[in-house]
């Protein structure tokens, strides 16, 4: 299996497949090292974009999800039926792809001087998707809490969330496209991911206040050093984007803007 050694996803679940048994200690290998000459017939521009699984008896290649499934079939022979059946094959292959053509944003890495001659290709139609998945569930979940904040902040619904996030977004795209705009589609990209990060963290630990049945002010000052982690991280993004601090900035005084209107209309 050639998976990407810029990824850090690929390299852990690759690495989970070694220790699980479903590939053996020389199953897996980083694609950026491999020879031309161990596989002519290898597409590297696909085995970029989607997981390759060499057959090295054969020279037989699949790619993405096929790889995958035909890894867990041999394993797992409960896994098998499923390479025949469509519509799952189908639903697999665009989760697959709405993963693999985002996991540079979803877990970044550091860009390297002597980067692999391929790159993954980018695809507008599953980063489009990736911000619109993020800016639903980050809405819906932020929406549904606004009791723990009860006079403090207002009650709502989940749609001015989705129109507080969707402003966020258009204001963030602007700068961005501004500043650099080579860097937009990677920086939204990670924007999204930070914000669905801090509210899944959000939900985690309000399931948990009511799991202990401690007090709702737990999870409010439970979501503080959530804030914080959430700005240490798209700073530490930013700086692998070579972008500085100027969306930082923008990013955080757009929150205390509408941190300070949403006070203002219960006051």
């Amino acid at each position: 299996m050639l998976y990407d050694a810029e990824c850090p996803m690929c390299n852990l679940y690759t690495r989970a497949f070694v220790r699980t048994g479903l590939l053996d200690a020389n199953g897996r290998e980083a694609y950026q090292q491999y020879t031309d000459a161990a596989c002519p017939n290898l597409d590297w521009q696909r085995a970029v974009n989607e997981i390759a699984l060499v057959n090295q008896a054969t020279g037989e290649v699949t790619y993405g999800v096929d790889s995958l499934l035909k890894v867990c079939g041999n394993a797992v022979p409960f896994f098998a039926p499923l390479l025949g059946w469509k519509p799952f094959l189908w639903l697999a292959r665009k989760a697959y792809a709405f993963v693999s053509y985002n996991r540079r944003v979803i877990v970044p890495a550091q860009v390297s001087e002597n980067q692999f001659g391929y790159q993954p290709t980018f695809n507008i139609k599953y980063r489009v998707a990736w911000l619109v998945f993020a800016w639903v569930v980050t809405s819906c979940i932020l929406g549904a809490f606004p009791w723990l904040l009860a006079g403090i902040y207002p009650e709502g619904a989940i749609s001015r969330e989705l129109a507080i996030n969707a402003g966020h977004i258009l204001l963030q795209a602007s700068v961005i496209f501004l500043y650099r705009k080579d860097k937009m589609w990677d920086y939204l990209g990670n924007l999204m991911t930070i914000s669905l990060a801090g509210a899944l963290i959000f939900l985690i630990s309000t399931l948990l206040c009511v799991w202990f049945r401690t007090g709702w002010y737990i999870a409010g000052l439970c979501f503080l050093p959530v804030v914080f982690l959430m700005i240490r991280e798209h700073l530490r993004r930013c700086k692998l984007l070579g972008l500085g601090y100027l969306p930082t900035a923008t990013w955080v005084l757009y929150r205390v803007i509408v941190l300070l209107i949403s006070i203002h209309l219960i006051s």
